[in-house]
């Protein structure tokens, strides 16, 4: 805790230049901005981050999209194609902790600004490169589409339910799995620069970090020979665990080992005789008869109000929930208590809204301290402020088309 009462953030002092865009990349350098760091994101000063253009629209270059991604951090804007942009952001580099980039294969180091190139210039410099496929592999050259790994990399193979196609995960899991997992890394070669004053140089591969979050279903498949059934919202070996349908409305219902099943079919659904029916005894029982068993317990479940079922459930010590709609689950009173939306000025639309981070450290949740920044709109602070430019030498820049 600082002294104001304030959360002390544990990347206070680092600094961050994120020459990422669209999704993996500025998530990771979101992440260090949540836990404290000075995150200066480069865009180019017309275009800007792709994303910028994807979405709904909050005022004039903004969209949600892109506001999901870079709260707290500032963005400058430089055309990195010109040599006086690039020799900007080699100055930048000199001063900074990090650089994050995703640039497709061989396009950073045209421009000098690839690993070598910067440690040349900053040794301790910790650089994340972000790709879609390994770097020093036969697919170095493809473009990292997060659609394209969630098909080859076989998560969309154990989406959905019993017989239905490939179907994606709902949000770009992928995309947003890389840039935590390259966090991680960078985390970790930070504290290593602790130890040896060394930089390093992480690297990244969409597929791979898509590979990983197969996680149980990647093991069962590899110990089966063959691709594990769909099971759609239920669980592969635990039942009754899903989603169910009550008088009024879905639940979730997650029934954990047989002390809970014994309890759930006698104190909720009053159906002792199922709890008593040898075939439905185990959770192995009742995961080799769950085609006997479900109907009976969506039949019941189906005859009670929501409100009841979620307090007799609740009162039997068994895990469950609503199932909300995005909106709902967003505007709860759950969330507003835990601070999870926040509300923050924004010059265009007087108020803007974007998502708190997760991290609670020492009681408190860490703040969101910057909103998703308008379109270079840190350029003049950041280059007079880290690189002593003048504004005249800003303002012939911005006529060069560099700015």
């Amino acid at each position: 805790m600082s002294a104001n009462g304030e959360p002390r953030l544990p990347l206070s002092g680092v600094r961050v230049l994120d020459l990422s865009r669209v999704l993996a990349g500025p998530m990771c350098a979101q992440a260090l901005g949540d836990l404290g760091a000075e995150v200066i994101k480069i865009e180019h000063p017309a275009r800007g981050d792709d994303t910028r253009d994807w979405g709904i629209r909050v005022g004039s270059r903004n969209t949600a999209y892109f506001n999901s991604a870079n709260r707290n951090k500032q963005s400058l804007g430089v055309d990195l194609q010109k040599p006086e942009g690039q020799r900007i952001v080699r100055e930048l580099a000199k001063k900074s902790d990090v650089v994050i980039q995703n640039f497709k294969f061989g396009g950073i180091a045209k421009m000098g600004l690839d690993y070598e190139s910067l440690k040349a210039v900053n040794p301790s410099i910790v650089y994340c490169s972000i790709t879609g496929y390994r770097s020093d592999g036969p697919e170095a050259t493809r473009p990292g589409y997060d659609l394209v790994v969630q098909g080859e990399a076989g998560l969309m193979a154990l989406n959905g339910e019993e017989g239905q196609g490939p179907l994606k995960f709902g949000v770009a899991a992928v995309d947003m799995f890389t840039g935590m997992y390259s966090a991680q890394a960078i985390l970790a070669a930070l504290f290593d620069r602790q130890r040896t004053g060394q930089g390093r140089h992480v690297e990244m591969a969409l597929y791979d970090c898509g590979l990983m979050i197969t996680a149980y279903y990647g093991m069962e498949a590899l110990l089966m020979g063959n691709d594990p059934p769909k099971y759609g919202n239920a669980h592969p070996s635990i039942v009754p665990y899903g989603v169910f349908d009550a008088a009024d409305g879905p639940l979730v219902v997650t029934v954990g080992n047989n002390a809970q099943f014994q309890r759930f079919c006698t104190d909720v659904l009053d159906r002792p005789d199922l709890a008593t029916d040898e075939r439905f005894a185990t959770n192995i029982g009742r995961s080799q008869n769950r085609h006997a068993l479900l109907p009976e317990l969506r039949t019941e479940l189906g005859r009670r109000p929501r409100e009841l079922l979620l307090t007799r459930l609740t009162a039997a010590g068994i895990p469950c929930g609503e199932v909300l709609g995005l909106l709902e689950a967003l505007q709860s009173p759950r969330s507003a208590e835990a601070g999870l939306v926040a509300e923050l000025p924004n010059p265009e639309t007087g108020r803007v809204q974007v998502l708190a981070p997760p991290y609670r450290i020492d009681g408190q949740r860490l703040p969101v301290r910057a909103a998703p920044p308008l379109l270079a709109q840190d350029t003049n602070q950041v280059l007079g402020g880290l690189l002593g430019m003048d504004a005249g030498t800003i303002a012939a820049l911005r006529r060069d088309g560099v700015l």
